[in-house]
């Protein structure tokens, strides 16, 4: 007979959840969902070694486990933090969380352009929701922003440096999913930067999986910037039989046209199966797939303001048809009266 897995009980907010061991709190706050789930920017399920970086995720453990109820000193990082049995954490329960989150929110904006009205991410950036839940009126920093040189690294993709906030993603997605990485991050502390040493440009069958793990608008798809807002587009799950990646994508439409092919992302922003370049740039068509049905939306999203049904109340739309039949009748006697 197989042995009981063992569970650890944390309780995050008040609520408690089994979890297996070595589960993250940031983990085990999805297992429960909603509200107490602590932002993440730098933080991919998908992608090993990722986190710790944004500090966007910080908690406060209040009791440390039943063994040793100690509450840690110092807020901690729920995607770098695992859980103990017993242990309570405290996310959006706790003023100082929210006072530190504020403060880490005004770091990462400390560089970042207000650029949201130009910049292809709004509408889907992660920053630009965590600076609306968590931002502060006013910043305390006075000086200019950073500012980088363009560089052009490919004909796909296009970088805007000075919107990077370091998170990361985009290199560990080159190095697990691509035979050569050709960029990194060069310099240190506030010259730090995305780049490639000797500007090469990427170019690999996944590279283009770069774009969809950046948060914020850093890295941006060519074949799709300026052409639309993402809120005026309708996404749809399709999939095609594929030799070199799963085939599993997003297709954002635009009338009938194909706009953009992305890889699917969860209720968290990740992608589970990361899609090659053929998939992402090369076939935009509706004949190249096959469709499934329009892709899930967060209500609170901007983008489900272009909602695929309209419900009209019966009321309603008996309304509209006597009125639109008194302007026909209307206009037909002012063409007899000519």
């Amino acid at each position: 007979m197989a042995e009981e897995e063992v569970k650890l009980t944390v309780t995050i907010d008040g609520i408690p959840v089994e979890v297996a061991p070595g589960t993250t709190i940031l983990n085990a706050a999805r297992q429960i969902g909603g509200d107490i789930v602590p932002p993440a920017m730098c933080y991919y399920s998908t992608l090993e070694g990722s986190g710790g970086k944004c500090r966007t995720c910080l908690v406060k453990v209040s009791k440390g486990s039943e063994k040793d109820p100690r509450p840690m000193p110092k807020l901690v990082a729920s995607c770098r933090t695992t859980v103990m049995d017993g242990m309570e954490v405290q996310n959006i329960s706790s003023p100082e969380v929210l006072d530190a989150r504020k403060s880490v929110v005004e770091f990462l904006l400390i560089n970042h352009p207000l650029d949201c009205p130009v910049c292809d991410q709004a509408g889907e950036c992660k920053l630009q929701d965590l600076s609306y839940e968590h931002g502060v009126a006013q910043t305390q920093f006075e000086f200019r922003k950073r500012t980088f040189e363009p560089i052009d690294i490919g004909d796909k993709i296009q970088l805007h440096m000075n919107r990077c906030i370091l998170c990361y993603r985009c290199v560990y997605v080159a190095n697990q999913l691509t035979d050569g990485r050709e960029h990194g991050i060069l310099g240190r502390g506030d010259h730090a930067e995305i780049s490639t040493y000797i500007h090469k440009g990427l170019n690999n069958d996944f590279i283009g999986n770069v774009i969809d793990v950046c948060p914020v608008g850093a890295l941006t798809d060519k074949t799709f910037r300026f052409k639309n807002r993402v809120w005026f587009t309708k996404p749809v799950d399709a999939h095609r039989d594929c030799p070199t990646c799963s085939g599993k994508v997003t297709l954002w439409y635009k009338g009938a046209e194909v706009l953009r092919v992305t890889g699917r992302k969860d209720e968290y922003g990740e992608v589970k199966e990361f899609i090659c370049n053929t998939c992402r740039f090369e076939t935009k068509k509706t004949a190249d797939w096959i469709l499934e049905e329009p892709t899930p939306v967060d209500h609170e999203s901007v983008i489900s303001a272009n909602h695929y049904y309209t419900f009209n109340p019966p009321a309603v739309i008996e309304e509209s048809k006597k009125l639109q039949e008194a302007n026909e009748e209307q206009l037909a006697r002012t063409e007899r009266l000519k």
